[in-house]
């Protein structure tokens, strides 16, 4: 049966959608964004429970250290969804002082795929993701700078922050990335550690180089070692930063992985 010319004409509007909303299909070739479920293989690192944070997680006793276990990031009711979340804001943490009250897993990794999602709950909440407990991947709203929200830090103008991504405070959002650690022969480093990152489904970097750890001695594992490009080959955990702000985390995973090549694109 043929349309008529108005039914041709009323099916555009949805045929012009579904073309918009294919083309905004990531490419990841993983499934990406908030909610997205641990596949298989994969390592719940925080599942909403107080056990699972107590049994995988740590606080990180670097220089500036100034809490004590157990750990006082409190498990709360989800303000924007169901089950538990975890919260950042430790007291050791007030008025922004990094380091105090981090907390880090008690595994360590090499390459690996990673999923968190946060949510700042008032403008201009502040902390961090840091791969290995070296790398520093922003979150911080409002920040908008070359050190902002998203931005790998110290890769800044290569790799300046995704803040058009991020859907602002009083939202779920989240990171999803592939990460290869850096490469050594005789222990001396032969490539820098990469990572390519999605934010909230959509990809924001690709094989972003990082040459060095963020923050100096204060910072993660290589912190001191020459201005923060003395990088090892120690294999580090996953350390969630708390500065004094309510930023909550829920549906932390990880899935170790073997990179051959100086690839994470994915």
């Amino acid at each position: 049966m043929k349309l008529s010319v108005r039914k041709k004409i009323s099916i555009l509007p949805v045929l012009l959608f579904l073309a918009v909303g294919v083309a905004m299909i990531p490419d990841a070739k993983d499934p990406v964004g908030v909610g997205v479920k641990a596949p298989k293989g994969a390592e719940m690192l925080f599942d909403g429970s107080r056990k699972m944070l107590d049994e995988k997680w740590t606080y990180w006793e670097g220089p500036r250290f100034a809490a004590a276990m157990p750990i006082k990031w409190q498990v709360e009711k989800d303000p924007a969804g169901s089950g538990m979340v975890l919260n950042s804001n430790d007291p050791a943490g007030a008025g922004g002082k990094y380091g105090a009250a981090d907390i880090v897993t008690k595994q360590t990794f090499r390459d690996f795929r990673l999923h968190v999602e946060f949510y700042v709950s008032k403008p201009g909440g502040n902390s961090g993701v840091y791969l290995q407990n070296r790398y520093e991947i922003q979150i911080f709203d409002g920040d908008t700078t070359i050190h902002g929200l998203g931005s790998v830090i110290n890769e800044s103008i290569a790799s300046p922050s995704p803040y058009r991504l991020y859907t602002g405070s009083g939202k779920w959002n989240a990171y999803d990335m592939e990460f290869r650690a850096a490469r050594f022969a005789d222990g001396k480093r032969t490539e820098p550690a990469m990572v390519t990152i999605y934010i909230n489904g959509k990809k924001a970097h690709t094989n972003q180089k990082i040459n060095q750890v963020w923050g100096g001695p204060n910072s993660g594992i290589d912190g001191g070692n020459d201005g923060g490009k003395g990088i090892t080959d120690t294999p580090g955990g996953l350390k969630l930063q708390s500065e004094g702000h309510d930023v909550l985390f829920r549906n932390v995973w990880i899935k170790p992985l073997v990179l051959k090549e100086a690839n994470t694109n994915f």
